[in-house]
């Protein structure tokens, strides 16, 4: 709720995230946030249709909302993945239709199909037959360097008559030759205009703009012209930015989680996943930026950067690095 009225539920995500987003990372961030949606890294159709499900699609209750992001663009395969999706207990299924990178490239989804929005629409109503929950779509504002508005409108029109309502726009192109997939993050221009544009012309889609968001503030900023916004690389790298959402977006009175409930919280839920077998490092690691700014925070990253350290404690390793890192943080 903001100021009494009912808010959308794409108002402030946390961006799907290769190999950082996984389950680990995002109960994590749930503590931190009760009302960001969150979205778990991209999973091909190929991936679920072939390999281990439930190690790709397992999380915990205490995530919701979130929504599982598929990579693919055979409708069949997708509509399959959907319905796995849906008895999993996700929120959501969103189509990649942003990423620029070779392999996904060779596999002719992520950014690629982006070129063939009639396909990609197929891809859509395949998998709105095959499940009720909300069906989202992720892409780029454009291909290499063409910059015709048009070709963003023509595709978001397309997939809006195929009965897509949510669109999670990072307003860059994707460069399909000549960069890595980080510089496809930073090389791009950004143009917030675009997206601004596309949500003038489908107002009645729910437009949430992605890249290049560096605080809350800015975030705040653009939800002016826009439904949601969604933050990625600063939202893991300093992770305690995410705990002034839910009274800065949800308007929820009660103040911000501390960092030391957190730590607390997270030293149990590492206990539980570690008497399942997961190693102490598959959560410390997205924990590394908690203290960003604070003292103590180089202590507390190099801690839980130690494997030798790691080992020594176990699944204790939180507990014990905040121990230390307060001892001997405290002025003498």
């Amino acid at each position: 709720m903001v100021a009494g009225h009912q808010v959308n539920p794409w108002r402030f995500c946390v961006a799907p995230m290769l190999d950082w987003t996984d389950r680990h990372c995002r109960y994590f961030h749930r503590q931190l946030s009760r009302h960001a949606r969150l979205y778990t890294e991209m999973i091909t159709t190929g991936a679920l249709l072939h390999g281990d499900v439930a190690r790709h699609l397992d999380f915990d209750a205490a995530e919701h909302p979130v929504a599982l992001q598929l990579g693919g663009s055979e409708p069949a395969e997708l509509a399959q993945c959907a319905r796995l999706a849906e008895r999993w207990g996700y929120d959501e299924v969103n189509l990649n239709c942003g990423c620029p990178s070779e392999r996904v490239q060779r596999g002719a989804f992520g950014a690629c199909p982006m070129a063939e929005p009639a396909l990609v629409a197929e891809c859509i109503r395949a998998m709105q037959d095959a499940v009720s929950i909300p069906v989202t779509v992720k892409h780029r504002i454009g291909l290499d360097r063409g910059e015709d508005y048009g070709f963003v409108r023509d595709f978001v029109g397309t997939l809006f008559d195929a009965g897509c309502r949510v669109f999670i726009v990072h307003a860059r192109n994707a460069w399909l030759r000549g960069l890595s997939p980080k510089e496809n993050r930073e090389v791009p221009p950004l143009r917030y205009d675009v997206v601004y544009r596309l949500k003038q012309d489908f107002s009645q889609a729910i437009i949430v703009l992605n890249g290049g968001l560096t605080s809350l503030a800015q975030a705040a900023e653009e939800l002016r012209q826009v439904d949601g916004v969604m933050l990625g690389r600063v939202a893991y790298h300093d992770p305690y930015v995410l705990a002034e959402v839910d009274r800065e977006f949800f308007g929820a009175a009660a103040p911000p989680p501390s960092r030391e409930r957190i730590v607390a919280t997270m030293a149990t839920y590492a206990e539980r996943v570690a008497a399942a077998g997961t190693r102490p490092r598959a959560v410390t690691q997205h924990m590394l930026g908690l203290y960003l700014g604070q003292r103590g925070a180089r202590q507390w990253r190099r801690l839980l950067s130690d494997p030798v350290f790691l080992d020594e404690h176990g699944a204790g390793a939180l507990a014990a690095a905040q121990r230390r890192m307060q001892r001997e943080s405290v002025p003498t």
